[in-house]
């Protein structure tokens, strides 16, 4: 414990104090936050800022408790300058990885207001609201609404719903520094692939190269199997774990072709 390194060190007590920063709302979660590329509230610098933001106690934590345990193997292995560079762009990578399929999911989430608009009925309705407002909705307008279809109050209210949630999806952030820690698990195992774990879920050792295989398999399976009110971008997860690879790999390369 009292051997962190120090660029770890720094990046924890970055994301402790802009986390503080910004539950205190001295720091705007709409400004700094990821947003779509295709939002009015998408800023360039928010591929960076994004990643030292966090959504809560627990998500500061877990992403903090992984660094802490991690990172210093690696720093001690690159250096601090490397290190600090992969964190980034692995955060980076994440970040792009996220963006182009949260663009394919906003588009199918257009065509399909598209067509609620042109074609409102209730069971659209309630579909619509349990797919992407995990089912937080009025059920007595839903009830209302299913026992008259025809009613245009109703369907105009319908309709207002729609294009709210629509909105509130289409301009709701990504944050955390998940992406980075994701692509420091990768790396670990790795470099150290047959160093031995022990996790407190599963107390019996487990190689590293194991664990990251299970952990990247579980994100691949979790991003395309996503299930309503799943608010984990598991995408960047596996952005930062392929952008870490790639990285790695490379460095690999041009450090034996140094020798």
């Amino acid at each position: 414990m009292f051997n962190i390194t120090p660029m770890v060190r720094n990046l924890l007590i970055i994301n402790v104090v802009v986390f503080l920063l910004q539950i205190n709302g001295i720091i705007d979660l709409q400004t700094f936050a990821l947003h779509y590329f295709g939002s009015e509230l998408f800023r360039p610098v928010q591929l960076f800022t994004h990643m030292f933001m966090h959504g809560g106690w627990a998500h500061l934590f877990s992403n903090m408790f992984s660094l802490f345990i991690f990172g210093p193997l690696l720093e001690r292995f690159w250096g601090s300058q490397r290190f600090l560079m992969f964190y980034l762009i692995t955060g980076l990578g994440a970040s792009l990885l996220y963006s182009g399929v949260r663009a394919y999911e906003l588009n199918q989430l257009e065509n399909e207001t598209v067509m609620y608009m042109a074609n409102p009925d209730p069971m659209a309705f309630y579909n619509y609201m349990e797919d992407h407002y995990n089912g937080r909705y009025n059920t007595r307008f839903a009830v209302e609404y299913r026992r008259n279809p025809d009613n245009p109050t109703y369907i105009e209210e319908s309709k207002e719903a729609v294009r709210y949630v629509f909105g509130q999806v289409f301009n709701s952030p990504m944050l955390g520094a998940s992406g980075a820690v994701f692509g420091i698990l990768m790396a670990f195992g790795l470099l150290f692939p047959n160093l031995e774990l022990f996790l407190l879920f599963l107390p019996i050792p487990i190689k590293a190269k194991y664990f990251v295989l299970l952990y990247g398999g579980y994100e691949l399976y979790a991003g395309f199997n996503r299930v309503p009110g799943d608010n984990v971008a598991h995408f960047a997860h596996l952005g930062g774990m392929l952008f870490a690879y790639i990285l790695v790999k490379m460095w690999q390369r041009n450090d034996y072709s140094n020798y």
